[in-house]
């Protein structure tokens, strides 16, 4: 009986894992972590800054276009809305950061 107990102890010293460099074992976490910065939040918050920077700048007579898709020239602006005349007459209020992009000067006329 003692020769099967020997070779379960020979066994179980031979699977043990090796003790490694704690260091090594979080190197990929932190890689991961580097690399989800750079390709995700980083040009995110890039883009958020340059449109929080383009709603600011926003002034009455700028050719705007929604993020709904709507096209037209702002006829009065205010703290958080800006009315937006879509056709002669005809004015929306929208709220200022559902502003995409302003157009050049007389885009609108091309449309």
């Amino acid at each position: 009986m003692s020769v099967f107990i020997s070779d379960a102890l020979a066994q179980s010293e031979a699977v043990a894992p090796a003790a490694g460099d704690p260091f090594m074992a979080l190197l990929p976490l932190v890689l991961f972590a580097v690399v989800f910065y750079f390709l995700l939040i980083r040009p995110q918050a890039k883009r958020q800054k340059e449109h929080r920077k383009m709603v600011e700048s926003l002034t009455k007579g700028d050719e705007i276009i929604t993020m709904g898709g709507m096209a037209g020239r702002i006829a009065d602006i205010g703290e958080n809305f800006a009315l937006v005349e879509i056709a002669d007459g005809m004015t929306v209020k929208i709220r200022r950061t559902a502003v995409e992009s302003v157009l050049p000067k007389g885009t609108l006329h091309e449309l």
